[in-house]
């Protein structure tokens, strides 16, 4: 699993660097475009499972840009809301088609139903994965 985690990671950071992104910041992209009110920093860390210091990274780099921006967030004072730019739309929609047609590749023509099931395998693994006890090793 761990093989095919690591070859998907390097196909889709050559796939994306043509752009001059990362895996991590091509799905903040992707999320935000199917949010058009956007998403609070948390809320973006919880969707792509990392911590909000590396979202915070992630939204500066993609700001720089102009690909996201950030707005104050009407319901929280100390929070912002990061939205997808028209340049950064503009960005997704050259990127998405290649990215389709790769992803189908690496499906290997997998039916819809298999692939939903395999999906569904996967996220009970994580979830199992996730109820781990963390051992620190003695020292």
């Amino acid at each position: 699993m761990l093989r095919t985690a690591d070859a998907l990671w390097n196909a889709s950071r050559l796939f994306f660097g043509q752009w001059n992104l990362s895996p991590s910041q091509f799905n903040v992209l992707n999320l935000l475009s199917h949010k058009p009110h956007g998403f609070s920093q948390i809320e973006l860390g919880r969707l792509l499972i990392t911590h909000r210091s590396n979202v915070t990274g992630l939204v500066d780099r993609l700001e720089k840009r102009g690909l996201v921006s950030r707005t104050d967030d009407a319901g929280d004072r100390r929070a912002y809301r990061v939205l997808l730019t028209g340049d950064g739309k503009r960005l997704l929609e050259q990127i998405l088609p290649g990215y389709y047609t790769l992803a189908g590749q690496a499906w290997g023509g997998m039916s819809v139903a298999r692939a939903r099931q395999f999906a569904t395998a996967l996220a009970k693994l994580g979830k199992n994965a996730q109820k781990i006890p963390i051992i620190k090793e003695p020292g």
